[in-house]
């Protein structure tokens, strides 16, 4: 049965819009076109997206104004957009920050990088404590003057300038060696034999336990290391002699008893022989020093 229109015509059925009906826009059916009337153009797609995202912009310029006063947004300029005033960031409905997590390191990774450094430091640790340990107990005698040499015992006299060019200095090294209770400097004075015979003399099992024995008997180390003296006025007698403790009359410790040096080579001397004396020593005959 046919519809009547608004003028009281009889007109066709109106049909519901189907997928293929042509559409105005926002889901409306698009209106028929007069008779004679040019057809619109096709929409530009690069346009229709420009517009999308300027409505857009509008609704998120209506949302900040309502956030910040519930005021009505402006109306949009179609010449340079300004940008909005400086506020905390506002969030749109819809939208979440996500957080970045900092991805960190396997803790057996942390573990075993902390292993390794301890280990590198108790390497470094041990190296110089195992060095300083080397140095102290085997000295080496190079880039030393040979008055350093004669100090620390060190050395050979055949190669090296380590013993006193004096045959009384000679014997006053040994007083001042036991003085201050050093035994290279002490034994090292003498010929290696006459280190033993030294101190079975005096009554000892070796040389260094007779420097250790005698040091606890001296009772003014300045007195007893310049008992005896670095030099005679008296011509030396020749290239091997004896020199008497009790003839220059020790004091502050114990008389040593006689000493024979020689001269060995680069002008030194070496204490060859050791005899005991009387003790006490006798009054020392005069002398000049």
């Amino acid at each position: 049965m046919a519809e009547q229109r608004d003028d009281g015509k009889p007109g066709a059925e109106i049909e519901p819009a189907g997928p293929n009906t042509p559409t105005a826009g926002h889901g409306r059916p698009a209106l028929p076109q007069p008779s004679g009337a040019p057809a619109e153009p096709p929409a530009d797609p690069a346009e229709l997206e420009q517009f999308r995202q300027f409505q857009q912009f509008q609704d998120y310029l209506r949302f900040t104004q309502a956030q910040q006063g519930n005021q009505p947004a402006p109306a949009p300029d179609t010449g340079v957009v300004q940008a909005p005033a400086s506020q905390p960031p506002v969030i749109p409905p819809g939208y979440q920050l996500v957080p970045v997590e900092r991805r960190r390191a396997p803790k057996w990774v942390t573990w075993l990088g902390k292993k390794v450094i301890a280990w590198v430091l108790a390497f470094i640790l041990l190296a110089i404590a195992g060095t300083w340990l080397y140095n102290h107990f085997f000295p080496n005698d190079s880039g030393k003057t040979s008055a350093q040499l004669a100090q620390e015992g060190g050395g050979k006299y055949q190669t090296n300038h380590i013993l006193s060019t004096s045959p009384y200095e000679a014997v006053r090294e040994v007083y001042d060696a036991i003085a201050q209770n050093l035994v290279p400097q002490a034994c090292g004075r003498m010929d290696e034999p006459i280190q033993q015979k030294f101190a079975q003399d005096l009554g000892y099992a070796d040389c260094q336990v007779a420097v250790h024995e005698l040091n606890r008997k001296v009772t003014n180390k300045n007195k007893y290391a310049e008992s005896m003296p670095s030099y005679v006025s008296e011509p030396i007698p020749g290239d091997r002699f004896t020199i008497s403790s009790c003839q220059f009359g020790i004091e502050g410790g114990p008389a040593l008893g006689a000493f024979t040096v020689a001269k060995v080579p680069k002008g030194q001397w070496l204490i060859v022989e050791h005899t005991n004396e009387p003790t006490p020593c006798p009054p020392p005959t005069p002398t000049s020093r």
